[in-house]
């Protein structure tokens, strides 16, 4: 065997154990919530981690992989375009950019302004696709300038805008826990402002929080979607 070979099943071993740890926490998270394992999604996320590994992260069943840049990403999705995966973009997104990312993503988890919706259903007509957008909602406290996000009050005109564009299709809301304050009562906050919004738009069921640190309270709390990168993929590489 050579050392390369080598490396790459010691690499698939590593994720294949991590994976079957994080599989195990959302049961373990599920269970005490009184939960349905199956309602809860896994997005594995890839960011500064190479094309290989995602292709022994397919190889092993993920089915959902997110990027957080949009050069990493356009490039990730080309190289790795016959795995069938869904492309997740999670990451902040800038409105000259949107068309772009709308034409490899098939998930767009961080539109958090109205500014962003035409280039993004361009991009998907441009395409021949309908691409699936959350609105990513801000759980920092007013004026405490944080996580990127809508403010919950603007959620309703940005949902009805998503729903309106003709090239896209509204399924929910993202947020991230704020940094230094406990997740459980910012999810809280984001299970209301999605319980609100599917008053309107009863299709737009999706939750997407949690990640490595905290997804057993966002499986509490309702999400339906976790976004899990350094408990799968292991601490980010230095050199980005």
């Amino acid at each position: 065997m050579s050392p390369g070979m080598g490396a790459a099943m010691s690499r698939r071993e590593e994720l294949a154990s991590n994976l079957d740890a994080v599989h195990d926490r959302i049961r373990a998270a599920c269970d005490a919530a009184g939960r349905d394992v199956a309602e809860v999604g896994l997005v594995v996320v890839t960011k500064y981690f190479p094309a290989s590994d995602v292709r022994l992260l397919a190889d092993l069943g993920v089915t959902d992989v997110g990027e957080n840049k949009h050069q990493e990403a356009q490039g990730k999705a080309a190289e790795c375009a016959d795995l069938g995966l869904r492309w997740h973009f999670i990451g902040g997104l800038q409105s000259n950019k949107a068309a772009a990312v709308a034409g490899y993503a098939d998930v767009v988890e961080s539109v958090d302004r109205l500014k962003l919706v035409p280039g993004l259903s361009r991009g998907a007509g441009e395409r021949g696709a309908v691409v699936d957008c959350l609105v990513q909602v801000s759980l920092d406290p007013p004026g405490a300038g944080g996580r990127s996000g809508a403010d919950p009050a603007q959620v309703p005109e940005l949902a009805g805008a998503i729903a309106a564009a003709e090239h896209l299709r509204l399924v929910g809301v993202m947020a991230v826990a704020p940094l230094g304050e406990p997740p459980l009562p910012a999810f809280e906050r984001l299970a209301q402002v999605a319980a609100t919004l599917r008053a309107d738009h009863p299709e737009a069921r999706m939750i997407s929080a949690g990640m490595s640190g905290d997804l057993e309270d966002a499986i509490r709390c309702g999400a339906t979607r976790l976004r899990i990168g350094s408990s799968v993929l292991g601490t980010r590489p230095s050199i980005q």
